[in-house]
């Protein structure tokens, strides 16, 4: 079989809400947010936030708890479990924070079953203080795409898994946002998109879904997520073995067939 590969977006896909927002809002610093919004890209600004929840006096330890607590929809983790024991390989892109999306995939148990996570880097300092770079370096070039923010192109991330596995590998991806919408445009005819139903990246998809060349299937919520995954994961798979059948068979009439031709008879 040639495999199956899930990518999910993290905010509003796996977890119900922006995990920057919920960070902010949770510890109680959104006026301050709100204020500095309209002076820097949203990735320089977490990284600046971070930096004021140190001096506020936020530990760690307190953002960790706020993370721990983030929504999520039950049937989400029962879809991720079931791709993977189906034998799906799982991976993220998002443009969250790595520490972020490590944080609750660890607290919720869900860290193995992913294979690689490209978001922007998160790590804690030798002060105890979180930093946020982007993904992509934005000050020193940039990336060339019109679509999404400085930081990050998903849609270059997505050419670069393409690149990576095999041409008859198919792509499953699943998110919700504009950023999500660039790759949408790099599946090919074999792959599917899953964008999640009146978000962004679903609307951009509606205003001319001819440009997009995956079949589309729209979810709702965690559980139409888990059924509509499974679903499409079960159609591959199915198509897969029909074709193995057929090749089988049509190898065993042609056997068949040259076995049953008159033989030559000796002189």
């Amino acid at each position: 079989m040639a495999g199956i590969l899930v990518v999910f977006d993290f905010d509003k896909t796996i977890i119900e809400v922006d995990s920057d927002n919920w960070v902010i809002d949770e510890l109680g610093f959104t006026d301050l947010f709100n204020q500095l919004l309209p002076t820097m890209p949203w990735n320089s600004l977490m990284d600046s936030m971070m930096n004021e929840l140190y001096s506020e006096g936020v530990t760690m330890e307190d953002i960790d708890e706020v993370l721990k607590r983030i929504p999520i929809h039950p049937r989400v983790i029962p879809a991720i479990k079931s791709a993977h024991a189906l034998g799906c390989e799982l991976r993220i892109v998002s443009d969250a924070n790595l520490f972020f999306i490590e944080t609750v995939l660890k607290h919720l148990g869900l860290k193995d079953y992913f294979s690689e996570i490209n978001t922007n880097p998160g790590f804690v300092d030798e002060e105890g203080r979180l930093r946020i770079s982007p993904y992509h370096d934005f000050t020193q070039s940039s990336h060339g795409c019109s679509l999404c923010p400085p930081n990050m192109c998903k849609g270059h991330v997505i050419e670069r898994i393409q690149a990576s596995i095999s041409k008859e590998q198919r792509i499953i991806y699943l998110g919700d946002g504009v950023g999500d919408y660039c790759p949408s445009l790099k599946l090919t005819d074999t792959d599917y998109m899953m964008p999640r139903k009146d978000f962004p990246a679903w609307e951009l998809i509606s205003r001319n879904p001819m440009l997009v060349k995956p079949e589309i299937h729209e979810w709702t919520d965690g559980e139409e997520l888990e059924r509509v995954l499974i679903e499409i994961i079960d159609e591959i798979y199915l198509e897969e073995n029909s074709a193995q059948l057929f090749s089988a068979d049509y190898i065993f009439q042609n056997v068949s067939s040259i076995a049953a031709l008159p033989q030559a008879v000796p002189l």
